[in-house]
């Protein structure tokens, strides 16, 4: 059995290992807009849609994590991609995050997008923030009270980019 991390284009037929990484960050709430009570249903419908290229990063044929690249805005504001990033509770902490955003970088290029944009960053989500600005993201601007936190109540909306 191969231990390396592999990367593939997601199908439906991932959907429900698909959930059990998603499903937990959902329900905890702080990085994503959805409801804390989203149903499977609608999140899959979001996060597999035809608008989207998602991606699955798998050792050992066990899904680790999980991303999506689409464009930023339809025509004219299609050449500036955006992405969603969730690694599994089970991996935090062991750079497959950084590795989900190099591969992410990489393949938007491929798509021949200029630039990554990430509209709405959870700023009390160090992690995330910290992990894009060391991949050459920069803070574009912030939204003010732009999301209800389940714990600290309204909290800011950072906007990211980076120009290949």
């Amino acid at each position: 059995m191969n231990s390396e991390l592999y990367f593939r284009k997601a199908t439906s037929k991932d959907e429900n290992a698909l959930w059990e990484i998603i499903e937990p960050v959902i329900r905890n709430g702080g990085t994503y807009v959805f409801d804390t009570e989203s149903s499977k249903e609608k999140i899959m419908t979001y996060w597999l849609s035809h608008d989207k290229e998602t991606y699955v990063a798998e050792i050992s044929a066990k899904l680790i994590g999980t991303f999506f690249i689409k464009p930023n805005q339809p025509d004219l504001g299609n050449h500036i991609c955006n992405a969603g990033f969730i690694v599994s509770q089970e991996f935090l902490g062991k750079g497959f995050g950084r590795k989900l955003g190099e591969f992410a970088i990489q393949e938007a290029r491929k798509l021949g997008f200029q630039a990554m944009q990430f509209n709405y960053v959870i700023e009390t989500n160090h992690n995330a923030v910290k992990l894009w600005q060391s991949l050459g993201f920069e803070i574009k601007g912030k939204i003010p009270e732009a999301y209800r936190h389940p714990e600290l109540g309204l909290v800011g909306a950072l906007i990211m980019y980076q120009k290949f």
